[in-house]
């Protein structure tokens, strides 16, 4: 039988500052019930919090979105309807039926993400709502750019987020059964947030500010130093610590004080993003060979992310964190910080916060949910959102999980997707 999780309660300063907050917005509560079609439905999970949406009652908090529901446990339904009965024996799943959900992070967006999305159950209000959460047409914005705009960190966090759900909204009107089956979900850097709105921990609405006071503090933190982020190709000789250690040597011999360049993402063996003050990058181009470096390339972002560069922004993103409410998910979410299962909600709220300043360890995660003994099936792997970088890594990273590997896409328009 599944047990009852009980909800994370919040102090009085954080329900004032909720209502404060929502209130601003125009919004009636920050606690409203998800409005996605598949956070309704009830996981088939062992020791798990399990919730379904009642149609037509009220939400929590007394909103009502589209979709929504009054919350209830999983268990008290079962038992209405089998009565004194003993429940079944649960099934043990074969690993072979199990999914895995991928969802991308910051540098997929691109100008028409999102068009083939609209004419999947509540994708349109959810951009609604994001308009007014936001204060700006996000919709516009993901169709018709420009892509300037949207390649701010400011704007393109909310847009990926919200097109990674949208995009599973498709995925449960084509496939529901890949939504009901899904044992696992990972998401990249502000991928997580939506990967725990998904997995049921975070509110819709409520991640969604979340995400926004998140990118907003961390545009403000890159502007404040002139940084960046350089993708590397190594190989077995690459000494990636000891190229950062030189690379702040030669900044200090500039006057830098205190400089940064670290490794920021572990992305696949042999493969990292090394962050930090644009001096310390362009040194570390400049002697590739000598840390026997195969290629390098400066990506297109604005600072040096999950580095202590992004320090400033963590009290933005703690202090909103605390007004939100967290719940265990449904399902496994993998922390970026440790590549290690979620366990609870101040387990989640800690290494929200942690991850802006410590490296998204996404290799590490990949050989987490993969891992298991010579002859055990992988499971299928679905990337959920804009670009399919991610399904690239996990073909260096594991390539027969590969092999299950499809993308959810979400540029297509609909003619072509009844063709």
């Amino acid at each position: 039988m599944w047990g009852r999780q009980s909800r994370a309660v919040l102090s009085p300063v954080a329900v004032a500052t909720r209502a404060s907050v929502w209130a601003r917005l125009g919004l009636a509560s920050l606690a409203g019930p998800a409005m996605c079609s598949w956070a309704a439905a009830g996981r088939r999970l062992s020791g798990c919090r399990a919730r379904v949406a009642l149609p037509g009652a009220p939400g929590r908090g007394g909103s009502s979105w589209p979709g929504g529901g009054r919350a209830v446990n999983l268990t008290e339904l079962l038992q209405s309807s089998v009565g004194d009965e003993e429940p079944a024996t649960r099934r043990r799943r074969p690993p072979q039926e199990g999914t895995v959900l991928l969802f991308p992070g910051q540098g997929s967006q691109f100008v028409g993400m999102g068009r083939g999305l609209l004419r999947y159950p509540n994708v349109r209000d959810m951009f609604r709502v994001a308009e007014k959460v936001l204060g700006y047409d996000l919709l516009s914005l993901c169709l018709r750019g420009p892509q300037a705009e949207l390649d701010r960190t400011l704007h393109c966090q909310p847009a990926i987020f919200l097109a990674s759900l949208a995009a599973v909204e498709k995925l449960n009107h084509q496939q529901p059964s890949v939504i009901e089956n899904c044992v696992a979900a990972a998401g990249f850097s502000v991928g997580e947030f939506a990967a725990l709105v998904f997995a049921g921990a975070l509110d819709y609405t409520e991640a969604l500010y979340a995400v926004k006071v998140r990118a907003e503090a961390m545009q403000k933190a890159s502007e404040a130093v002139p940084s960046g982020m350089l993708s590397v190709i190594g190989q077995r000789e690459s000494n990636y610590n000891f190229a950062c250690l030189e690379a702040r040597e030669h900044c200090k011999s500039l006057g830098i004080e205190n400089p940064v360049c670290e490794i920021s993402n572990y992305l696949f063996p042999d493969s990292r993003v090394i962050a930090g003050h644009l001096q310390a990058l362009e040194f570390l181009q400049e002697n590739s060979q000598k840390y026997y470096f195969k290629r390098t390339k400066m990506l297109p972002v604005s600072g040096a992310f999950h580095t202590r560069l992004m320090e400033p922004a963590t009290e933005p993103l703690a202090e909103v964190l605390k007004s939100v409410e967290i719940q265990k998910p449904f399902i496994c979410v993998y922390s970026n910080v440790d590549s290690k299962k979620y366990m609870h909600s101040k387990h989640i709220q800690r290494l929200l916060v942690k991850q802006l300043v410590s490296p998204v360890k996404w290799e590490q995660t990949m050989h987490a949910i993969y891992e298991r003994k010579q002859g055990v099936e992988f499971p299928y792997t679905y990337e959920v959102g804009p670009g399919k970088q991610l399904g690239a890594i996990l073909r260096n990273c594991n390539l027969k999980a590969w092999k299950l590997y499809k993308h959810i896409d979400v540029s297509e328009d609909e003619e072509a997707e009844e063709m």
